[in-house]
């Protein structure tokens, strides 16, 4: 998809549009998207009517809610839309200024929706509990309002939620700065790749150049890609940092103890939940150490680098795995799920809801993304890899989740936690790869599959919560007076590098950068939710393969359950009780038996 000879990347026109996702789904035109935005305000400005009077009757609240349902459901649709054009093309004035207004309509949505929580508070709760029970189409909001209820000492009266409101806009300004510059402004050198020809690397290339068996290829992009964020390190510590003191900010206007009993009350989990991933992945350690002996055995290497963990540890013939097979492999892999299930994902191959490959000024990585209004949408950086099928796997995960919810649950419940939004995609993963190693009959590409499944975990149970454990360490360095310099960020990573690494390989300098890159850091204590989700998308897919129909139930119920119930609940419901750290330990039992297997393959 780009000249191979100059090594750039394509323009978006040169991308064919049978790859490319089809925005005009969600809006014809752009004088549709102005009729919307201007409808919102109209909306919005109808909203603030019913300020005041929530109390007076129980049909006057109905009407309020399904009014602030369809404003905010039309909302997200307008910003779903700017920004996703936005994400065709970073450097994009036009739709860089259309993300702005919709952002800020955003925000003057939030502020005349601002009354309604403390309204709500406000009513006795024996009669909110009647009117739940007894009023026509006000029962849908049960939920709903249970949530409010059970956070009520963490909302405030009707003008500090305004001002809150008022101020997110403001308070997104680190991640606006970062992803401009992560996406947009951001340039990184050339390389030569593993046939001598000049090419230039990229955050989608970067990964593929860790994977080869060429070693001074690997080493070279690992360190061309982190001597560039390195020369900004200052600039990149100064965007955490505000973003880390924007945290600190609304949990403390909200009255929590801290940054991470805010962020995790949004689910209703506890902080013991966290605690214990961390600790029960911690005294496994050993385990990963274990793995990476093998790792450091399989490649023959003295020493194991940090540029040296992603390249496959067993050498398989190069492999290009063009879209359409990828698709097919997929499709395969998911048969597990139904037919209604495999209906439904081939509908979203056929009909414009992927955009397939990396071009300049395209976000990078991947994600699925959409609104109660509209199918759901993944991005994708396709580089025909092995890697690459897998993410795919992954995000049709999400965007079959978003599918039934979006088919199942109105627009209140639409919206299901992120604690519960990385099963789907994971257990799309699981399911993909136990499908190749039981279609292959040849010990080495066993070995690889095998490689790549433990390579998930890894990736996924270890090192998020690495990181989990490293945003636990910075927010605490604020919320205790300290400072968080470019040095201290790096300080304090390449500790948690050592500690989680061991002896087994060499701490490379430049990995003390790699906070630098990552973009979830800028929403809060979001990563440990990752390894959870492996956990509990590891049992589950157990189940379905070895119950069938009735955990396929189980499961197709959760994916249709949105958000109309809390995460860990939900999850109870389909069979994984993430409250205490048995599904993090079984998933450590996994680990160990993939390891069992592999070791006897090298």
């Amino acid at each position: 998809m780009f000249n191979k000879t100059v090594g750039t990347l394509p323009s978006r026109d040169e991308i064919g549009a049978k790859y490319k996702w089809k925005l005009e789904d969600i809006y014809a035109g752009e004088n549709n998207w102005e009729e919307d935005f201007l409808k919102i305000r109209y909306l919005a400005a109808q909203l603030t009517a019913f300020k005041g009077t929530l109390s007076q009757s129980p049909a006057r609240l109905l009407q309020c809610l399904q009014l602030r349902d369809d404003m905010l459901s039309l909302k997200n649709k307008l910003f779903v839309y700017a920004r996703m054009r936005r994400d065709e093309n970073n450097s994009e004035p036009k739709y860089q200024a259309l993300t702005d207004r919709a952002m800020a309509l955003g925000t003057e949505v939030s502020a005349a929706a601002a009354f309604i929580v403390p309204e709500i508070i406000a009513i006795d709760e024996r009669e909110l509990a009647k009117n739940l029970k007894q009023v026509e189409g006000l029962g849908i909001y049960k939920q709903y309002i249970h949530e409010i209820l059970r956070q009520k000492q963490h909302i405030l009266s009707d003008k500090e939620e305004e001002l809150l409101a008022l101020a997110e806009e403001v308070a997104h300004a680190p991640t606006d700065i970062f992803t401009m510059f992560n996406n947009a402004d951001i340039k990184f050198p050339s390389i030569k790749d593993e046939d001598g020809h000049e090419v230039e690397l990229t955050k989608g290339r970067y990964v593929k150049f860790l994977e080869t068996r060429d070693r001074r290829v690997r080493e070279d992009a690992f360190h061309a890609l982190y001597r560039t964020y390195s020369a900004v390190k200052n600039t990149l510590a100064a965007a955490l940092g505000s973003s880390i003191k924007k945290d600190r900010f609304f949990a403390a206007a909200r009255r929590y103890d801290s940054c991470l009993a805010a962020a995790l009350d949004d689910d209703n989990v506890a902080i013991d939940v966290y605690d214990n991933l961390i600790n029960t992945v911690n005294k496994n350690l050993p385990l990963l150490h274990r793995y990476l002996r093998l790792r450091k055995k399989a490649l023959k290497l003295d020493t194991l680098h940090m540029y040296d963990l992603y390249v496959p540890m067993v050498e398989m013939p190069k492999k290009h795995i063009p879209y359409e097979e990828a698709v097919k492999m997929v499709t395969n892999g998911l048969k597990p799920l139904g037919e209604q299930y495999l209906q439904n994902l081939e509908r979203a191959f056929g009909s414009g809801w992927i955009d397939v490959f990396e071009s300049r000024g395209k976000t990078s990585g991947a994600y699925s993304w959409g609104t109660h209004l509209t199918h759901p949408y993944v991005l994708l950086n396709y580089q025909s890899t092995i890697n690459d099928v897998f993410t795919l796997a992954h995000e049709m995960g999400h965007s079959m989740h978003s599918y039934y919810t979006n088919m199942t649950q109105p627009y209140i419940y639409s919206d299901y936690k992120i604690l519960v939004a990385e099963v789907a995609s994971t257990l799309n993963e699981s399911l993909l790869i136990k499908y190749l190693l039981g279609i292959t009959g040849d010990n080495r590409e066993k070995a690889y599959l095998l490689n790549h499944y433990l390579e998930e975990f890894r990736g996924t149970l270890f090192r998020q919560t690495m990181f989990a454990e490293f945003e636990k360490a910075v927010h605490n360095r604020i919320e205790t007076g300290g400072a968080l310099t470019a040095q201290e960020l790096c300080r304090i990573y390449r500790e948690l590098n050592v500690k989680y690494f061991g002896q087994e390989v060499i701490i490379d300098d430049e990995i003390d950068m790699e906070w630098a890159r990552i973009p979830h850091f800028y929403t809060n204590f979001y990563v440990y939710k990752y390894a959870t989700g492996i956990s509990a998308a590891a049992s589950l897919s157990k189940q379905i393969i070895e119950e069938g129909a009735p955990a396929l139930e189980r499961y197709i119920g959760f994916l249709s359950s949105g958000g109309s119930d809390y995460p860990i609940n939900l999850l109870k419901k389909a069979g994984v009780d993430l409250s205490t750290p048995k599904p993090i330990e079984d998933a450590m039992d996994i680990f160990g038996s993939i390891l069992d297997e592999l070791e006897i393959l090298i």
